[in-house]
């Protein structure tokens, strides 16, 4: 057996036979032409091919993948359009009298690994699609169809996926994702999550293409595949498998039944959800909402700024979805381990301490004031509240507020309609913003607890190193003591306290953040239901646990 790990990008388990897919690129040969006009004629035939193509993917997945997966093929569209792209195929086929297909794929090598080399993050991932790019176009010069995708439930494993390779595959006959390399902000592992396939990447360069055929288990929570698994691990994960289906069966009753404990006190359960792509699964899993949406997705997708009107569709859509139910929508919280291109952050020496969340959006009011426009118009369509990440202090605070009244009065002016209640909460998930809870929660309407950061920063651990892992303690009597504190804060003011991290969605806490006063619980769709099955076994009647 071989196990290898990597870095789980979606969870679940599969487990069944490899097809390690290869290049679909077809093959390139070169030919020495006389008629460079002929060859610059069939460049530009495969090129509108190549992008009636594009968008008729585009078309295909927005009600599939929603508005901003589905713009990663209008992205490759302008690709082909690329004026130094273009000029250098021109120039190989008039200068060179080569064959439009051998100065594509040149072009297109030379340009990719020209984008490879640069430090920019987001210019480095449109390497990949500029291969995909040229291995349409080459497709339509040659006259050959895309590759043909083998029948029957397979694990895919490949070096690396195109997000058009990942798209076009059928998800029913697609059992996991692997690849050697890869990110889990990669287009490709975006599209994964959202197909809802259990994905693993950056395996390294041990999986080859000699494991095509063998028989693997993945495991997309753990991050890692098994090769030629021995028994055991076949046991193990047959298990895993089968209690998965069974906790999803049983908390498909629960489906239009209020989220009460045992004893009758009820505990709103909402969404945690990155973009509208994860409203489906919210809706039908029933969420009493939307609890967080972290909206730094547009920007971590975009090469530029989104602009109002493109935030603002989002937003609204979101709402019109949600029918009612409240969409709370969290300002961009750029910075530490989400890096935004169209957003420079100089690089630093920690950046999980650094410049991120609020304090981006207070230096940059023109950001900040795009967004909340884009967020009060949309009100107008639907239950929206808005809150605030990374907060430490009154004046920060009073500074929002500044600011949004700024924005009103804009709208005003424009006379755009805009819900002038719109709820106002903020982030706890700073130990500041903790021990002056109390001054705080007379100024805004909610707190939603960011138990991931609170945690960090608690215990002075980095939640992106791997070397201090093991000393991460999320049940820690510090971290419980700062939930208690906040909550009896905001409770004496009159105000409610939602948790939207992970702590809201491990079940060894739920019974415990309940009893200690939290209003509402906001976790990944997929678990609402089994949230909500557990919620109603619990009895607050009887014996207390004890909430320090």
């Amino acid at each position: 057996m071989l196990k290898l790990k990597g870095k789980g990008a979606c969870p679940g388990i599969a487990v069944g036979i490899i097809s390690y897919f290869g290049s679909s690129a077809p093959e390139i040969t070169f030919k020495n032409i006389n008629d460079a006009d002929a060859e610059l004629e069939r460049v530009e035939k495969a090129k509108n091919t190549a992008k009636e193509q594009l968008l008729e993917m585009y078309e295909k997945a927005l009600p599939r993948l929603g508005k901003e997966s589905a713009e990663i093929f209008q992205i490759q569209c302008a690709l082909i359009d690329d004026l130094d792209y273009n000029k250098a195929i021109i120039n190989m086929i008039t200068s060179q009298k080569v064959n439009a297909e051998y100065a594509v794929a040149v072009a297109a090598d030379n340009f990719a690994a020209m984008l490879s080399a640069m430090e920019d993050d987001y210019m480095c991932a449109r390497s990949t699609d500029v291969k995909d790019v040229s291995q349409r176009m080459i497709r339509c010069l040659s006259g050959s169809g895309e590759k043909n995708f083998y029948d029957g439930k397979r694990i895919i494993c490949a070096y690396d996926l195109t997000p058009s390779e990942t798209f076009r595959m059928n998800r029913d006959n697609v059992l996991a994702f692997v690849t050697a390399r890869g990110s889990s902000q990669s287009h490709t592992a975006i599209l994964s999550r959202i197909m809802g396939i259990p994905s693993v990447i950056g395996i390294g360069r041990e999986l080859t293409p000699e494991c095509d055929g063998k028989l693997a288990v993945v495991d997309g929570v753990e991050g890692i595949i098994y090769i030629d698994p021995t028994p055991q691990v076949l046991e193990e994960a047959e298990k895993k498998r089968a209690d998965a289906k069974r906790r999803q069966q049983l908390a498909g009753e629960f489906i239009g039944v209020e989220t009460a404990t045992k004893d009758g006190k009820t505990i709103p359960i909402n969404a945690n959800i990155s973009s509208v792509s994860d409203l489906e699964t919210a809706i039908k899993n029933d969420a009493e909402g939307v609890g967080l949406f972290r909206t730094e997705f547009l920007f971590l997708e975009c090469g530029e700024l989104p602009s109002e009107d493109v935030q603002f569709e989002v937003y609204k859509y979101a709402a019109q979805t949600l029918n009612g139910k409240t969409l709370t929508i969290r300002t961009i919280d750029i910075g530490s381990d989400k890096r935004s291109d169209c957003i420079s952050v100089e690089h630093e020496e920690n950046p999980a301490l650094g410049y991120r969340g609020i304090r981006i959006c207070l230096d940059r009011e023109d950001i900040f004031k795009t967004q909340l426009r884009a967020i009060f118009r949309a009100s107008a369509f639907g239950k929206i509240d808005v809150m605030f990440p990374m907060i430490i202090s009154l004046k920060e605070v009073r500074q929002i507020k500044e600011i949004i009244s700024e924005v009103k009065n804009e709208l005003r002016i424009m006379n755009e309609k805009f819900d002038e209640n719109i709820g106002f909460g903020i982030m706890i998930e700073t130990p500041a913003a903790v021990m002056i809870s109390d001054i705080l929660a007379k100024e805004v309407d909610f707190f939603s607890i960011g138990s991931n950061d609170l945690t960090q920063y608690t215990l002075a651990i980095d939640r992106t190193n791997p070397n201090v892992e093991k000393f991460c303690d999320p049940y820690h009597e510090a971290i419980k003591r700062m939930i208690k504190l906040t909550v009896d804060n905001a409770h004496s003011a009159g105000k409610k306290v939602k948790i939207c991290g992970d702590l809201g969605g491990d079940p060894n806490m739920t019974e415990w953040l309940i009893r200690a006063g939290i209003d509402e619980i906001s976790i990944s769709p997929a678990d609402i239901l089994e949230m909500r099955k557990r919620i109603s076994e619990i009895d607050l009647s009887e014996a207390e646990e004890t909430v320090s």
